[in-house]
């Protein structure tokens, strides 16, 4: 028996690397049906809404991706005018911001300074150009996640008729569970998720607005996008308006400071106290399952993997729990809340 489960290990262990080698080389399908698989998380219940109301499937569908479109139509408008705008203002920013790093260089008494043959504007223009080149590799797939996605809405209202035929009712009850199970969590995950993105994203804006700090819209939807990848999406929108707000006002820190301290409070009150009191224990990950599946599907699919990382590690673990020989594993990946509450009240 050791020597079965051992080869067993082994044969999971290389089925895992051909799955990544596999979904690495079929990124550019791959990442499309994904997305277009959570997406309709957050438009089903709309199809179902309006099929429930005697509104034929097909024009259900039709005016969901009318919405659909227009709404990412007008989301384009928006990028390409922030990038335009962004670009044009780069240079007048691009003085201060040398002289602003070599007054920070000239402050670490060494001998050699690793600093002073660092190209901030070079890293600053490629920063710049990895992001919209990410989010430009998002809208170029657009044309082919709408494919996916009306495929999949249209084949949705018929899974379960078709699992009762095609299984025992023991298997369809035991498949329709992990469905639903996932359908519901990460569909109350996103759709909160996205309020609170859009509330992060709102308060950002406003207090930059304030302060005075040049193109707070564009920090503000950074935020809002950057939101929904836990925890380094929130640092990594925070950096570039402190960074402009230095510049901008150079050679006063003060500006910074206060856009420091502004976002500081924004996300810490947002991601501390409202989130989850909101989100509670909704997807019952562990924060290491979140971190080893933000650096996995990062690492595999780049800032669109990190968006996904999350809900496709709750569709595992949801999917494990319901099956008897893979519960262990969804135990493993749960946060343990649910467990230390208990053993809480025993000894109470």
């Amino acid at each position: 028996m050791n020597k079965d489960k051992l080869i067993l290990f082994f044969l999971a262990l290389l089925a895992l690397v051909a799955v990544g080698f596999v979904l690495k080389l079929a990124q550019p399908v791959v990442i499309p049906l994904v997305i277009a698989w959570l997406l309709t998380f957050i438009l089903g219940p709309a199809i179902n809404a309006m099929t429930h109301r005697k509104v034929p499937l097909p024009i259900a569908i039709t005016l969901v991706m009318i919405l659909l479109c227009g709404i990412v139509f007008a989301g384009s408008i928006f990028l390409h005018g922030r990038v335009v705008t962004i670009i044009a203002e780069f240079p007048k920013y691009e003085e201060r911001f040398v002289q602003l790093s070599g007054e920070m260089t000239s402050l670490i008494p060494l001998k050699y300074n690793p600093l002073t043959d660092f190209d901030w504007t070079l890293t600053v223009r490629e920063a710049l150009v990895t992001l919209s080149g990410s989010l430009f590799s998002i809208l170029s797939n657009l044309v082919l996640v709408m494919i996916f996605l009306v495929f999949l809405l249209s084949g949705k209202p018929y899974a379960k008729l078709k699992m009762g035929r095609a299984l025992s009712d023991q298997r369809a009850g035991q498949l329709n569970r992990i469905i639903s199970s996932i359908s519901s969590e990460i569909s109350r995950y996103l759709s909160v998720l996205v309020l609170i993105s859009l509330s992060t994203g709102s308060l950002i804006w406003l207090a930059l607005t304030v302060i005075g700090v040049d193109f707070p819209i564009t920090w503000g939807a950074l935020a809002f996008f950057l939101n929904f990848i836990p925890t380094l999406g929130s640092i990594v929108a925070s950096i570039p308006p402190i960074l402009l707000a230095l510049i901008q006002y150079y050679p006063s820190p003060w500006p910074g400071v206060i856009t420091l301290l502004a976002i500081l409070a924004i996300q810490m009150t947002i991601g501390n106290l409202i989130a989850p009191k909101i989100l509670g224990d909704r997807l019952h990950l562990s924060p290491v399952v979140i971190l080893v599946s933000l650096l996995f599907w990062g690492w595999l699919w780049g800032i669109v993997g990190a968006l996904m990382a999350v809900p496709i590690a709750s569709a595992i673990k949801i999917t494990c729990e319901n099956i008897d020989e893979l519960k262990p594993i969804s135990i493993m990946m749960g946060s343990g809340r649910r467990f230390w509450k208990d053993s809480q009240k025993k000894e109470s």
